[in-house]
């Protein structure tokens, strides 16, 4: 737990204050929320935020939620651009 709440506060402090008010936070719950909103995948950049969070998802079901939350917070970036 202490590991996922680091890597929360860090990748807050990674990304500006007004970027940083968009990001979800790095659960489960926002994770499958994320992969239901994205829908079809029909640019370049979709496909790279789809494979991201395809990582994070796979991460996830193996328990290795600081790289799930790495992957997640990467295709997050990705969409605020």
């Amino acid at each position: 737990m202490k590991m996922l709440l680091s890597a929360v506060v860090l990748a807050a402090f990674a990304v500006s204050p007004a970027s940083a008010a968009k990001m979800q936070p790095c659960t489960g719950e926002a994770i499958g929320k994320s992969m239901t909103a994205m829908g079809t995948v029909d640019s370049p950049a979709k496909q790279a935020m789809a494979k991201e969070m395809a990582a994070a998802n796979s991460e996830m079901s193996k328990g290795n939620m600081r790289a799930a939350c790495k992957h997640y917070m990467q295709a997050q970036k990705m969409s605020a651009k």
